[in-house]
This record gives structure tokens, sequence and C-alpha cells, in this order.
């Protein structure tokens, strides 16, 4: 006997696993929000923590942020992982709560940015090399919420779109030895997300520039991540679960 879609209990709705089918869709707008905060000043990376150990970063402790982005991430992957093992990696309540999670952090970057607790473009243009330690509480959101992305492509099957990481992604299109194959799924997801996270980048950065300062971008990306976490409450359950 098939089992009943609990369509007016939103409780035992929240306990059904969704389909990865299509899902894909949702992960290309989590591309897009990746190159929207890409574009903007808290991002850092590896690189950047090899020239400030050798002190050859031209930005006092530049290297910490970087130390606090690559951290955090890791941090945000263990806590992202460990949520989903614990609920279930494609149960509903699982995706609607780990993306308002990263919404809620893309909202609180963008307030404090706002609001000018923390200094965006117009206050660092004037302070030179001075080093704001405020910066790292929304280095420190960005990347746990930046590594809630990558956790939900792994749960849902897609790993040819981490979301995040342009370099492996850009590694594994070209290396595919189906590459110039008509049909190809995989490289066809591939690269939409490289386009999507180009986009978001581009757009981030004109936006950027026609208002000044960065907060607008991370509004912006907290409202494409709050309609993905509605979406996950509307997706499709998975039948064969």
């Amino acid at each position: 006997m098939d089992r009943p879609t609990p369509k007016g209990n939103w409780v035992e709705r929240l306990k059904t696993d969704i389909t990865p089918a299509h899902a894909d869709k949702l992960l290309y707008a989590c591309c897009l929000c990746s190159g929207l905060v890409d574009s903007t000043l808290y991002n850092g990376n590896t690189i950047f923590v090899g020239l400030g150990a050798s002190n050859q970063n031209p930005r006092p402790y530049g290297w910490a942020r970087s130390l606090t982005s690559i951290g955090c991430f890791i941090l945000g992957c263990f806590l992202f992982a460990r949520l989903n093992s614990a609920l279930g990696p494609r149960q509903r309540g699982t995706l609607v709560l780990t993306f308002f999670l990263q919404t809620a952090m893309l909202i609180i970057t963008a307030a404090l940015v706002q609001s000018g607790a923390i200094p965006g473009i117009r206050r660092l243009a004037g302070d030179g090399a001075e080093t704001e330690w405020s910066q790292e509480a929304p280095i420190v959101l960005l990347s746990i919420q930046s590594a809630g992305q990558i956790v939900a492509s792994r749960a849902l099957g897609y790993n040819e779109v981490p979301t995040v990481v342009i370099t492996s992604l850009l590694c594994d299109l070209v290396s595919d030895p189906k590459l110039f194959i008509l049909q190809n799924a995989k490289r066809d997801r591939r690269m939409v997300a490289f386009t999507l996270t180009l986009v978001g980048a581009i757009t981030g950065g004109w936006i950027t520039k026609a208002t000044g300062d960065i907060y607008a971008v991370m509004w912006l990306a907290a409202g494409i991540k709050f309609v993905i976490s509605m979406a996950w409450m509307f997706w499709e359950e998975d039948e064969k679960a």
C-alpha cells in the first residue's frame, strides 16, 4: 500500500524526504549567491595566509582574515554535515532548517554592514592599512553559511555542482572524458554552475559600484537564500523513501 502524503500536517510533512530530481536548479541559485558574496570584501583564501606568514601581504594581519575564512568554512562543513547526519540529509525539515540558517547569517551580515557596526567600503576607503578586527564577524558568518551549500550539494547527490569551489569545478569540467559528447548532464551542470557564479560576481561588483557599499549585495544574496529555503517546503516528496 502506498504511503499517504501528509498534505495537511506540516510537522509530518517536514519529516518526509524530498526527491533530488531537479534539485540542481536550486543549487544553481546557490552558485549565484556564491558569486555575489565573493564580490564583497569579506573573503580570503590560502594564498593570503602564505603571503602573510612570509610577511609579504601589504595589509597588516590580512592573513588572519584568510585563516578565519578557511577555518570557519571547515567548521561549517563539520557542523552542517553532522546536522544532516542527525536529522536526515534529504529530509525536508533538514533542508529548510539549514537554508534558513544560511539566510539568517546573510541577513545578520547585511544588517551589521548597513548599520555601520561593521565597516563597509566607505569607511575602509579612508582607513588606509588600518586593521579592522570587527570584519572577523562577517567572515565567520559568510564562511559558515557557504559551507552549508556544498554539504547540501553532496547530500542531494550533485557532486558536480559544489556551489563554492570554482577551481575544482573547472578541473572536473575540462577533465571529463565525455566533455565533447552532445548529451552530458554533469558537464552541462558544471558549465551552468560556473556561469552563474561568474554572473553573480560581476553583478555584485556592479551593484557595489552603483551603491557605494556592499550591504545591498548581501541583502540580495539573503533574499535568494530565503527563496531557496521556502522552495524546499513545497518540493516534491520522494515516493521511493
